[in-house]
């Protein structure tokens, strides 16, 4: 299966995972915010202890985490490591009951949308000691995607990278249209469109009605000065007027001839891969398949085509498991991996992620890299509030809503109001389910 359809179905399955833990959020307390191991010092000076290790990363990321868990255990030789990879759905789907039937595993990797609803259910701990013992803060990070980790004022994860949208071109094409700068705003995207499609080819833009493209309507109303949901968790606002500007201005690529009237799952992807298409937004995560496909393209930011520059972002963290927390060896072993792994984020921009410390950034890993523009713009990245459950209602409603006004099925302000709607009263379902 390709990574395309991997992290789609990621998605899905985060959603589905997300579903589970809001059944069972009522046995499941408010979460605690004892320390884990003790304070943490630094180092692990105990017995051999062996560390379950689960993650996602079974794409063309995944031989690159392997070798830095290969690195860690070679300079560690009291800790192993035992990786269990799957994809990223079945690890939301599983990680919740296996923790809870200490068949989890100690330390993992986890998307930062996933870190509230797993805190909410006690599948994992606070790891404040290690952020204080590295002495990380938001001065080696973005405001935003550190913050982000923080839950009913515990942090539950540190940070390994962002990955955020990206606009990806065709640099035969836009040689052919004369274009001889990446477009950077809503004037010169347009002209862009303009002069491809004068040079022949005739959708050069195809819009998604499915992923990514509730990812395209995130990142345009930031970009419109609008938020999605409120931060508090109680009330979806992707209906504002900053809303509805944006899923208009994305059916209008189809009203004007840009892209097709009905794109199917992943075929914007495809298309663009295979040469059919000039331009496409999707993840940085795609960098390594695209150039492994041989064809001539390259990255820059998402256009600011509202007022202000914003995209939508996502990180993997690391986490510490509530199963680690019971024995003190393995709960400082977990915390030593995560350090390292940390510190040493650098070998991971090779998976075409970009590394969310400043000072790995600063290392000039990302030099020449197909993402370095990309990381240039970290300030601008922008990542959903730490709201138990919301990503299963996002599937449930956002994703609707974008689908039918890109589709055209219902007027852009009656598919975004009546969904709204509908996730409100989904979001205050789920403040009284997690007892917020």
């Amino acid at each position: 299966m390709g990574k395309r359809l991997r992290f789609t179905r990621f998605m899905q399955g985060a959603a589905i995972a997300a579903v589970g833990a809001l059944a069972l959020a009522g046995c499941s307390g408010q979460p605690g915010g004892e320390t884990a191991g003790g304070d943490f010092t630094g180092e692990y000076d105990g017995p051999e202890v062996t560390l379950q290790y689960w993650n996602g990363f079974t794409g063309g990321d995944g031989p690159f985490m392997e070798q830095m868990v290969d690195e860690f255990m070679a300079e560690h030789e009291n800790i192993k490591i035992e990786s269990t990879t799957q994809e990223w759905s079945d690890f939301y789907q599983k990680l919740p009951a296996a923790v809870t039937a200490g068949e989890g595993p100690d330390v993992g990797v986890m998307h930062l949308d996933q870190l509230a609803t797993m805190a909410a259910r006690n599948v994992i701990v606070p790891v404040d000691d290690l952020a204080d013992e590295l002495e990380l803060s938001a001065d080696d990070f973005t405001e935003e995607v550190w913050d982000a980790g923080v839950y009913h004022d515990a942090r539950y994860g540190i940070p390994l990278d962002v990955h955020s949208l990206a606009m990806y071109y065709n640099t035969d094409h836009f040689a052919a249209a004369g274009i001889t700068e990446p477009p950077t705003d809503a004037a010169s995207f347009a002209d862009a469109l303009a002069k491809l499609k004068a040079a022949g080819f005739e959708n050069p833009f195809w819009m998604p009605a499915l992923w990514p493209a509730h990812l395209m309507d995130l990142s345009l109303i930031w970009q419109n000065g609008g938020e999605p949901y409120s931060e508090d968790g109680a009330e979806a606002t992707f209906d504002s007027p900053e809303g509805v500007e944006a899923l208009t201005w994305m059916r209008s690529m189809v009203d004007e001839g840009y892209s097709p009237a009905d794109v199917a799952a992943d075929s914007q992807y495809v298309a663009f891969k295979n040469g059919e298409t000039s331009i496409t937004w999707d993840g940085i995560w795609q960098i390594n398949d695209l150039t492994e496909s041989g064809i001539p393209f390259a990255a820059a930011p998402v256009p600011t085509i509202g007022s202000d520059s914003a995209v939508w972002a996502n990180s993997h963290n690391f986490f510490l498991a509530r199963q680690a927390a019971a024995d003190a060896n393995k709960a400082n072993a977990a915390k030593v991996f995560i350090a390292w792994m940390s510190e040493n984020s650098g070998e991971w921009a090779k998976a075409g992620m970009i590394p969310a410390r400043e000072s790995v950034r600063d290392s000039g890993v990302l030099d020449g890299t197909v993402q370095q523009p990309i990381a240039e713009q970290i300030g601008s990245m922008r990542f959903l509030p730490a709201v138990p459950g919301l990503g299963a209602v996002q599937a449930e409603t956002l994703e609707v809503a974008v689908a039918d006004g890109v589709l055209g099925k219902a007027p852009t302000e009656e598919a975004l109001t009546r969904e709204a709607d509908r996730a409100t009263q989904l979001m205050e379902e789920n403040l009284e389910k997690f007892g917020e």
